[in-house]
């Protein structure tokens, strides 16, 4: 399902967040965002997920996410994993994963409140499908462990896990190698390429990794500024002349 941003604009105060941004993340592809510190890449993520109130049109296959609440965005099947990890420390990695279930839940408060028969056979639903997702992820052996007492990056690989447990059509994931060793990195990368090809997920991703930008992505849209000033795949990027110039910091 294609996700198609036209003429969206974010203004802060005097400040031009996002300037008429447009492009399209085809459906099953990974499409990286890139720009220098303030581009506007972070803005981007949230007027898709629904934090910002923007003008312009961002939509999901044939349906109109401009103005919808985040929680509706996530259940038409957007969901992200945030740079800084924002997970709960005391909890397990199951009842992180559990978590973003909840907008796939049909049982009301009360037949909960009352435990009733196909509440838990729904849970016990969402549970197997959580440990399907670990197993994909490389956490089947951490999911009764308390996020807390996990090392950096397999936190990282939790965060992700959690918006792939939303079971997401598009993917938003923002820095999702910062911080990590090189087999971190590459454990990464290679999860991506397995949740494109495995799962069918669009993936977007801001990235400051060039390298590996350049070598994963299937096409890049690169802000300068909160305005596109390149969108194409890798090799068409590499050599645009706005882009050596604003973004690389190199002149004619």
């Amino acid at each position: 399902m294609r996700l198609s941003l036209r003429e969206v604009c974010l203004r802060f105060g005097g400040v031009q967040a996002l300037d008429s941004v447009s492009f399209d993340v085809e459906p099953g592809s990974v499409h990286a965002v890139i720009g220098p510190n303030g581009a506007g890449k972070s803005s981007c993520f949230n007027a898709i997920s629904g934090l910002y109130a923007v003008a312009g049109s961002i939509r999901l296959g044939d349906r109109e996410l401009t103005g919808l609440p985040p929680h509706t965005i996530a259940g038409l099947g957007v969901a992200r994993a945030f740079q800084n990890i924002a997970l709960g420390g005391a909890d397990t990695v199951l009842d992180n994963l559990m978590v973003a279930r909840h907008h796939l839940t049909r049982a009301g408060f009360a037949a909960t409140a009352l435990n009733l028969r196909r509440v838990r056979r729904e849970e016990s639903r969402h549970r197997r499908r959580v440990a399907e997702i670990a197993e994909f992820t490389g956490l089947a052996d951490e999911l009764h462990r308390p996020v807390a007492e996990l090392p950096y990056g397999v936190r990282k690989r939790v965060e992700f896990a959690r918006a792939l447990a939303a079971e997401p059509r598009v993917l938003l994931l923002d820095e999702p190698v910062a911080g990590m060793t090189h087999h971190e990195k590459a454990a990464t990368v290679a999860l991506i390429r397995r949740t494109r090809e495995s799962l069918g997920v669009s993936v977007v991703l801001v990235e400051h990794d060039m390298p590996l930008v350049m070598g994963l992505a299937d096409r890049i849209t690169v802000l300068d500024f909160g305005r596109v000033i390149a969108d194409g795949p890798p090799d068409h990027v590499r050599t645009h002349p706005d882009v050596l110039r604003s973004y690389l910091g190199e002149h004619s």
